[in-house]
């Protein structure tokens, strides 16, 4: 059966998803929240907050409006097996042992399409070692005022597996700009981006991400 569908039960965390495919758009994300935070709390208070009100202006990545994103429907088959692939490799990561998880664009969209929050939201394709995300998401819930969106057209390139210690940004681009190389060096609330992403690195597990073959490639951390 195809369509959107109710079993498993749709979770609200963004599990195997959040832990792989999303830390490739959270920065362009995170610039979005700034910028809108700045409008309304001060532009000097964070650095992440001014800079990002600037850069999104400049790769008009805010609107009032969404955009279209590509649908998608998923067999319970396919979200069965998603799901206990990424549950295992969740495991496995979080012991600290080697694992490695292979996710084609279609396994992403198939997690995106059980979740509550992404659903309709993002879309993802991988051409070969690039990685193209579709997003349109509502800012109300960040910034506590309706009506703003964060559209970015994001596309990623990875020549070979990518460090989450210290990512290397110059691959990625939204809506054809390219992210700022200093981006991890802004603060927010007295601490550098560099360092919340080091905290989810630790907490998840996750050590590297590849883009290869049309896929997205996680390998745990084992340092």
């Amino acid at each position: 059966m195809n369509g959107w569908v109710d079993a498993p039960p749709p979770r609200r965390g963004f599990g195997c998803f959040g832990r792989g495919c999303l830390i490739l758009v959270v920065f362009a994300v995170v610039l979005g929240i700034a910028c809108f935070a700045g409008m309304f709390w001060g532009l000097h208070r964070h650095s992440a907050i001014f800079h990002g009100l600037y850069w999104l202006t400049k790769a008009h990545a805010i609107g009032q409006a969404p955009v279209p994103v590509p649908a998608f429907t998923a067999s319970d088959t396919q979200i069965q097996s998603v799901h206990e692939r990424c549950e295992d490799f969740e495991q496995k990561a979080r012991a600290g042992q080697p694992a490695e998880l292979e996710l084609t664009a279609d396994d992403i969209n198939t997690l995106i399409a059980t979740n509550q929050d992404a659903r309709g939201k993002i879309f993802v394709s991988i051409d070969g070692g690039r990685l193209r995300c579709q997003a349109s998401v509502p800012l109300g819930s960040f910034i506590g005022r309706s009506g703003y969106y964060f559209n970015g057209d994001i596309a990623v390139e990875l020549e070979s597996a990518e460090s989450l210690e210290d990512p290397q940004l110059n691959r990625i681009t939204v809506n054809g700009e390219s992210v700022p190389p200093d981006l991890l060096n802004w603060k927010y609330r007295s601490k550098r981006l560099r360092d919340y992403l080091a905290d989810y690195r630790n907490d998840s597990g996750v050590g590297a991400i590849a883009i290869r073959d049309g896929k997205l490639i996680l390998r745990s951390r084992t340092d």
